[in-house]
């Protein structure tokens, strides 16, 4: 079904959602009136309608029962982490259609498991993988195409032609790394149809810049609102990408802390209730490290030990 085909569109508008990257239906069912009264130009009331509209024809966002959900969850992938421990933690590997965020020290393994995934994301199925290409955001310029190499060959890959569905952006500031989720949209709508489709995307480090460029408690309210958007289009690329969402996310220690890890990712409950899985990652002895699995809504509180070697993500 074409754009123009929706009750109130016609060529104008619908030439200006496809600008705007609400090429589909489901990109326009899962959208806000004020994303279109934005984009279009139109009334609230004609952007409501048109929503509805896309979400009958979609047959996304009514209500189902317990049994056709679980149907349809049996079409969600799992994409392996390389090692077995870490896999046995997540219940099989990272699911299509959510956020895992990886939060921990510098040193921690956050961004070695990133370049892994984007290794193992190219895998065929039998092999943990989703026979896909990757998008990686990277807001603290920590993506090496050398350490792809080392990890492409452990997985016995092509190190070449690994790279070349790496499609990696640097994030300059905050509002550069939002517009970058929208224009990761349109590389996975060019996708779509070839042999490897947009299954991952990576986002290291999710508060980087937000955490730089909104300092003091003044501007709180408007960090976690900017970091709300941005995680929300993350979320939204998932479900209609059928793609993995890892992100990575800094940590600072609270000095009030008399008990405990005084250890806490950095967010707030903003980034804790956008991700569907959370991981807290620690350094061990050596090349060992140790992850976490913190909230899950599946999955109890567990740990896992892996190691991270010249050939990747093991244990």
């Amino acid at each position: 079904m074409e754009l123009e085909e929706l009750p109130g569109v016609g060529p104008a508008i619908a030439e200006k959602l496809r600008e705007a990257g609400l090429n589909t239906l489901e990109a326009i069912a899962v959208a806000s009136p004020a994303e279109l009264v934005a984009t279009a130009e139109i009334g609230e009331a004609t952007a409501a309608k048109i929503i509805n509209a896309a979400r009958e024809t979609a047959d996304i966002g009514g209500f189902e029962t317990g049994d056709k959900i679980l149907e349809r969850r049996q079409g969600i992938g799992k994409l392996t982490t390389g090692s077995e421990s870490f896999n046995n933690l997540l219940g099989g590997g990272l699911e299509t259609q959510a956020m895992t965020e990886f939060y921990g020290e510098f040193g921690s393994g956050k961004t070695q498991i990133a370049h892994q995934l984007a290794v193992n994301v190219q895998l065929p199925p039998e092999k943990g993988g989703l026979n896909g290409s990757v998008i990686m955001i990277d807001t603290e310029n920590t993506f090496r195409p050398e350490r792809i190499k080392g990890m492409a060959e452990g997985a016995e890959l092509d190190y070449e032609d690994v790279l070349k569905n790496i499609h990696v952006a640097r994030a300059y500031n905050s509002n550069h790394q939002i517009l970058l989720v929208e224009k990761a949209k349109e590389i996975a709508d060019g996708l779509k149809d070839t042999e490897k489709p947009v299954r991952l995307m990576i986002i290291d480090s999710a508060t980087a810049h937000f955490r730089s460029e909104y300092v003091g408690r003044g501007t709180l309210a408007d960090r976690q609102q900017k970091i709300n958007i941005h995680l929300h289009g993350a979320l939204k690329f998932a479900d209609l990408n059928n793609a993995v969402v890892m992100i990575t996310n800094q940590v600072m220690v609270r000095p009030d802390a008399f008990f405990g890890d005084p250890t806490r990712a950095i967010g707030g409950h903003i980034v804790g209730h956008n991700a569907t899985f959370r991981l807290y990652l620690r350094k061990s002895k050596g090349e060992k490290r140790i992850a976490r699995l913190v909230d899950s809504p599946n999955l109890p509180e567990a740990e896992a030990v892996f190691s991270v070697l010249l050939e990747g993500i093991r244990g």
